[in-house]
């Protein structure tokens, strides 16, 4: 899960921005834990649709 859509329980705003001490330590935590996690969903589907292409183009080239 990417932490752009979690609301923090303290300030009611996005732990994205930040906003009281809470969000920005929820927010480092989870950034390291998967460092993924500050990718937004959007950004996910572009890395994956590279990596088909790429595999594609591999195996065109290989066969």
């Amino acid at each position: 899960m990417t932490y752009d859509r979690l609301v923090c329980a303290n300030c009611a705003a996005p732990v994205s921005e930040g906003r009281c001490p809470v969000c920005r330590a929820n927010r480092e935590r989870m950034q390291q834990q998967n460092p993924l996690s500050g990718l937004n969903p959007m950004a996910l589907i572009a890395l994956v649709v590279v990596l088909v292409a790429a595999m594609a183009l591999l195996a065109h080239q290989t066969a």
